[in-house]
């Protein structure tokens, strides 16, 4: 045997297993706009929440293969339900598109009702494995997020950050909001301490994030 040991935060076996599980089978399964209109709670869940405009369907799209997955809007604060996919074939787990928040358009029944829908669904779902808080690389975490991240650690719902965009801006200003979001993540108890930069249109970051979702699924 070597000497070396191999990195605790890669596994390859699992990268293989998600880059197969994430090629194969994903459908659009329904939108859930109240909590009785949720899926029967029989799958390990993954939930996907960020800023209006933060870039989730595009993620959402490229994580899956997909180039209409989930539906791109300009139109900040469109989805207003839980959007449910099924992964894998047969059922291995399902992807939760949460309703994108800090809209500041929106009327504020709109958002007191995005507040009850979400908090109820967080603290209540037993099934939830995770829930990927999507920041936007160019602005880091603003108090929006910190607001949502503070409902999370509240609802003790195990989540993990992950920065979009990271295209968009120089490699060095990236590895500081990088470094800036890990240390803010290593305050909130149920933040996870790593943060996976990502980028849609180049495909950074996406490998790692199928894994994340895999072991966070399995876990």
């Amino acid at each position: 045997m070597s000497g070396v040991e191999a990195d605790p935060g890669t596994d390859p076996d699992r990268a293989e297993r998600a880059r197969k599980l994430f090629s194969g089978p994903i459908s659009f399964l329904k939108s859930a706009p109240a909590l009785e209109h949720l899926p029967a709670p029989s799958m390990p869940e993954i939930a996907f929440a960020g800023r209006s405009n933060v870039g989730k369907s595009s993620l959402l799209n490229a994580l899956t293969n997909r180039n209409s997955l989930a539906r791109t809007s300009v139109t900040p604060g469109r989805t207003q339900e839980l959007n449910y996919f099924d992964v894998g074939e047969p059922l291995v787990f399902r992807l939760v598109d949460m309703p994108g928040y800090g809209f500041a358009k929106a009327p504020k029944d709109v958002v007191r009702k995005w507040r009850f829908l979400i908090n109820d669904y967080l603290r209540g779902r037993a099934v939830l494995k995770r829930t990927l808080v999507l920041i936007d690389s160019r602005h880091g975490i603003k108090d929006v997020d910190r607001e949502v991240l503070e409902m999370l650690d509240v609802a003790a719902v195990s989540y993990r950050i992950v920065l979009t965009k990271a295209d968009k801006i120089k490699a060095s200003a990236l590895a500081e909001v990088q470094a800036a979001t890990e240390a803010e993540a290593r305050k909130h108890p149920a933040a996870h301490p790593e943060v996976i930069a990502t980028s849609s249109e180049k495909g950074l970051g996406i490998a790692d994030l199928r894994t994340a979702v895999l072991e966070a699924v399995e876990s």
